[in-house]
């Protein structure tokens, strides 16, 4: 929105609107950080000799980065337009007439766009060139702009005073190594570095002399951007800043950097240690994932992590009351050896509670502590635990020791989270997994009619493996002989299954949390509309407000307008009936003028006969917030992120009774379940044909009514594993790797 002269009025108060004007005289350099310009609206240029000169002309002044930054680089004829402006008081309106009110621009928040003239009316916009100086050509006591490549540095930590400090050595093609040192009074404003071979960008730093070497110290207007260092990766900038300049030249110094520092031998060839190959008494760096955290005490902080990989070594078992714990405290018993009891001393403590659990970390200066050592709350089970590996990250910050959250794009996680998505799917091993089968309403959906059996016996059908395992076929009762956790491969019946409603196989599961839960039915999700109508207040968070006409036609799989809507104040129907037509439909209510999503337990999202629902304990609901900007596609996972829901993920997940002549078998469907039927969970949530194929295939596996030998066998694998409930461990097992086909019986 542009405001007019005639508006700028309000003494000191911030204008998020935006003013445009033409730059007519008086550049004055106020001080090294300010500087001051007088501008004229452009609706006024023509007439501005029948105009008094306090309503012709206003004072622009700036302050900080905005003053370096455009102290050369604005001519007289430019046209400007400010956004982001204060508006103060005039101290020389009585000296130099002008108007009343100036124009004040400081902080991230500001900003000027610069137009020059081309003739005939016609204006290109400037670009504001950043000169980048290499580090053999610093000289002391001068402000530079320089890109290099991070060779050292330590996490912030907080000084005695209000800043947080950050320390690195960088390094650049003229080999010359320069120490730099930050403050900045946000923790989110230093630099995001991850590890050593990083690319930083460092505008406005001084040089100085210290113990006769040149370092870099922030300085007014300070900004940082940086880069992943390894060669071939995405060159993504990482900053808290939302007005930084990025560009083409930038991208190619970024490269050229990566590729120097690699031929260098600057970047280590493995700047993490896998749980799997760490010894005694090391310090390493350990990339891995937050399973649960606790506090020991005021000074200790437990976290409990893995990487995906096994220790060699036997791990410190560390004692602390489990209402304290927050997150899933272990993987199987099988899996012990899989999750590290890392401990966090002294400053390292308030970082470490503020992380939350299923996050990535990188720690940095980990130290491998052979014997159990003495710990808080942990002496009853010392005892038994002497030569155990444990894990400390001690206080201080030599050597660069800390500890950070990776973010979830980081392409230093890819390889972890692949490795840990195989074991979050292969080891759903928690006694929730038999805690599921509650029927929901029926009146969710309609059941499916099932074929009978004479319909369906002409249509045969094989089960056959699809994994690599090179291992011997068993019977059923040598399965149950072994103990977990193995791998078997079996030629089975299918003897019964559950639900007999298939609609009813459908969970909703989140990756984050590991938790499953029913998909609601019609009449819930009605019902939560309804109370969201009944609370529902006016909206002041300047949102458009759309009358849409309802669609006659069914609710079709492709909307015909791509379309993001925020739509309060409708019914269950009304909602899937204008789904429709648009590509994406948020409900949100305003219950205290604030617009916010619907109770988690309603989607959050519609897309044409698709509803797509948010984890209640993992989303961090954005209230207020609008819709991000910049996003190329909206689909369910752009819409989520910026509504900050975790998106929860559709299974299918089902118990079968197997038979082999030796005895009986009950196995999960679950991980591949979806591979198995040749099918989407989250097509079979909404398309009647995909439910149809599921509901087939059960039926040619155990044709309703027929005996024993008029099923067909089937290869399986089965994954064993154990879980525990009330204190008492037992054997489960898992369909995996496993698919149908249709074709000619298999007999045995």
């Amino acid at each position: 929105t542009s405001i007019s002269m005639g508006t700028v009025h309000d003494t000191n108060c911030s204008h998020p609107s935006c003013w445009w004007g033409e730059y007519v005289a008086g550049l004055k350099l106020i001080s090294c950080n300010s500087i001051h310009f007088l501008c004229l609206p452009p609706s006024e240029v023509d007439s501005q000799q029948n105009m008094s000169p306090e309503h012709s002309s206003i004072n622009i002044i700036l302050f900080g980065a905005l003053a370096k930054d455009y102290s050369e680089s604005v001519s007289q004829g430019d046209m400007l337009l400010v956004t982001g402006f204060s508006v103060g008081n005039s101290p020389t309106a009585q000296k130099d007439k002008l108007h009343a009110c100036n124009l004040q621009l400081a902080g991230n928040d500001a900003w000027m766009y610069v137009s020059t003239c081309l003739g005939r009316g016609s204006y290109a916009v400037k670009v504001v060139k950043y000169t980048y100086v290499p580090l053999s050509d610093l000289k002391p006591g001068v402000v530079v702009n320089v890109y290099a490549v991070v060779t050292f540095f330590k996490q912030p930590f907080r000084t005695k005073g209000t800043d947080y400090c950050s320390t690195l050595k960088i390094t650049d093609q003229s080999n010359k190594k320069v120490g730099c040192t930050i403050f900045c009074d946000k923790l989110e404003e230093h630099p995001k570095i991850f590890k050593m071979g990083d690319i930083i960008r460092l505008h406005r730093v001084k040089t100085q002399l210290f113990n006769g070497a040149i370092s870099l110290l922030t300085s007014h207007g300070f900004s940082v951007v940086t880069f992943d260092g390894m060669v071939g990766s995405p060159v993504i900038p990482r900053t808290s800043s939302e007005s930084f300049k990025f560009g083409e030249e930038d991208c190619q110094v970024v490269e050229a950097l990566r590729t120097w520092a690699a031929n260098q031998s600057l970047v280590p060839a493995q700047p993490c240690v896998p749980l799997s190959a760490v010894q005694p008494t090391t310090y390493f760096d350990l990339t891995c994932q937050l399973l649960a955290k606790a506090p020991v005490d005021s000074s200790c902080t437990l976290l409990k992590v893995w990487d995906g990989s096994k220790c060699p070594h036997p791990l410190l078992d560390v004692f602390v009351e489990p209402n304290t714990l927050e997150g899933s405290p272990t993987l199987s018993k099988d899996m012990a050896n899989l999750t590290a009891n890392v401990l966090v001393y002294d400053n390292h403590v308030e970082v470490a509670r503020q992380f939350k659990p299923g996050s990535y970390l990188r720690i940095y200066n980990l130290h491998a502590v052979p014997g159990a050592s003495r710990l808080p709350s942990n002496d009853s089970v010392q005892s038994d635990q002497t030569g155990h590996l444990g894990f400390h990250l001690h206080g201080g910050t030599s050597y660069g020791r800390g500890l950070r959250v990776l973010p979830e794009d980081s392409p230093d996680i890819l390889d972890l989270k692949k490795i840990l998505e195989t074991f979050s799917e292969s080891d759903i091993n928690d006694s929730s997994m038999f805690e599921v089968w509650s029927t929901p309403p029926e009146s969710f959906g309609i059941p499916l009619q099932s074929a009978s059996y004479s319909d369906t016996c002409c249509m045969c059908i094989g089960v056959e493996r699809t994994c690599d395992h090179t291992v011997e076929q068993v019977s059923l009762a040598e399965v149950k002989s072994r103990s977990p956790p193995q791998v078997f491969h079996v030629q089975v019946q299918l003897k019964s299954y559950q639900p007999q409603r298939l609609y009813q196989s459908l969970k909703l599961f989140c990756h984050k949390c590991k938790t499953i839960r029913d998909v609601p039915d019609d009449v819930t999700v009605g019902g939560l509309f309804s109370e969201a109508q009944k609370d529902v207040g006016p909206c002041n968070n300047g949102y458009w407000t759309l009358v849409l006409p309802l669609p006659r036609e069914p609710p079709s799989e492709s909307p015909s307008r791509t379309l993001t809507l925020l739509m309060s104040r409708a019914t269950l129907e009304e909602t899937c009936r204008i789904a429709s037509a648009y590509s994406n439909i948020v409900p949100v209510t305003s219950p205290q003028g604030t617009m916010t999503p619907l109770d988690l337990s309603a989607p959050f999202l519609f897309r044409g006969t698709k509803r797509y629902y948010g984890c209640k304990q993992c989303s961090q609901l954005k209230v207020g917030e609008s819709l991000g900007e910049g996003v190329d596609v909206w689909d369910e996972k752009s819409v989520a992120e910026a509504l900050g829901v975790q998106l929860l993920q559709y299974g299918l997940l089902m118990k079968l009774e197997l038979q082999d002549g030796t005895g009986f078998l009950e196995a999960l469907l679950w991980r591949d379940a979806e591979s198995f039927f040749h099918v989407s969970a989250e097509d079979a949530a909404a398309d009647q044909e995909a439910q149809d194929r599921v509901q087939e295939t059960m039926d040619r596996l155990c044709p309703p009514g027929s005996s024993t030998a008029e099923r067909p066998w089937m290869d399986l694998c089965l994954s064993a594993y154990t879980v525990e409930e009330n204190g008492q461990r037992r054997a489960c097992y898992q369909i995996c790797h496993t698919g149908t086909r249709v074709g000619s019986l298999h007999t045995p």
